[in-house]
């Protein structure tokens, strides 16, 4: 049985984003999302999962790039003079290689993120972070243990298992600087499914890091068609570019909507009903029945 989980990350960043991976759920195949605790658009994400039991949702933990949950004053090795987390994962691995960061401000501060959530009654299916900055062992120990503290079955290791890569000369050239850097963190992934499985933590095989802003149909036949037996999440950031989304720095933007169609084809369904691959949440909750009926349909 070859199980296939498709995450869209970044729920919460901006309504435009929201209605994108709503759409990419409600008409496509999308079975799960990660939610930002304290972005822009949390709110309205909030408001509008309480309508979609059937999606699956986690915790898209933050240390970069956002607003912390807790005030500042209480974690203050990681925020900047502005109370705002630093830029990007670069500046703030150094800082922790350079051992300037509190590992206990750290855990406070994700589990107040989990927190945040659970309070708001959604039943949380998964971990993982922003930027993939929880693959540093040192912050993966720290994410499993409130997994295993907040029953969250499954974690995240941003490691993508060789693949070839797909698209024009300018998506293949994304792709193969992206390959580089998932190739560098093997040694980091080898601590972290340890450390996952010793508390008893599901690590599920993980693709889609190496075509990030590149996804094109033709990757993801690919991608489908090599699935392994088990259970495998596809990360995905379908969503819609609006003005909020505009002002961000982020490199991801017409490539959403092109992964919002991509998600939402017959040719895709199709594709998934010829390799009888079974949809499933991180909590194994298989395809929901209205889905169901829409692949058969398309069949």
């Amino acid at each position: 049985m070859r199980n296939l989980v498709i995450n869209a990350d970044d729920l919460g960043l901006t309504l435009g984003v929201n209605t994108g991976i709503f759409d990419a759920h409600d008409i496509g195949i999308v079975t799960s999302a990660s939610l930002f605790a304290n972005a822009p658009a949390t709110a309205d994400a909030i408001r509008r999962i309480r309508s979609r039991p059937s999606l699956g949702v986690g915790v898209h933990l933050t240390l970069v790039d956002g607003a912390p949950t807790l005030p500042p004053y209480r974690i203050p090795t990681l925020v900047q003079e502005d109370g705002r987390f630093h830029d990007s994962w670069k500046p703030f691995i150094a800082a922790c290689l350079r051992r300037r960061i509190a590992l206990n401000e750290v855990e406070r501060e994700l589990a107040a993120q989990i927190d945040r959530l659970r309070s708001e009654g959604i039943r949380l299916t998964h971990l993982d972070a922003h930027e993939h900055v929880h693959a540093y062992p040192p912050l993966f120990a720290i994410v499993a243990r409130l997994a295993d503290v907040f029953h969250i079955p499954v974690v995240r290791v941003p490691y993508e298992r060789w693949s070839p890569v797909w698209g024009d000369e300018w998506q293949r050239y994304v792709a193969r600087r992206q390959a580089l850097a998932n190739l560098a963190l093997l040694p980091l992934a080898q601590y972290d499914y340890r450390a996952a499985a010793a508390r008893g933590i599901r690590t599920p095989h993980f693709t889609g890091r190496v075509h990030t802003a590149v996804l094109n149909a033709t990757a993801l036949q690919a991608t489908v068609r090599r699935l392994r037996p088990g259970t495998t999440e596809l990360m995905v950031h379908p969503g819609y570019v609006d003005d909020a989304l505009r002002q961000m720095p982020t490199r991801l933007l017409s490539s959403r909507a092109q992964e919002v169609a991509l998600l939402c084809s017959e040719t895709t369904a199709d594709l998934l009903i010829s390799e009888r691959v079974q949809l499933v949440r991180h909590d194994l909750v298989p395809l929901p029945m209205q889905l169901t009926r829409k692949f058969s349909n398309a069949s």
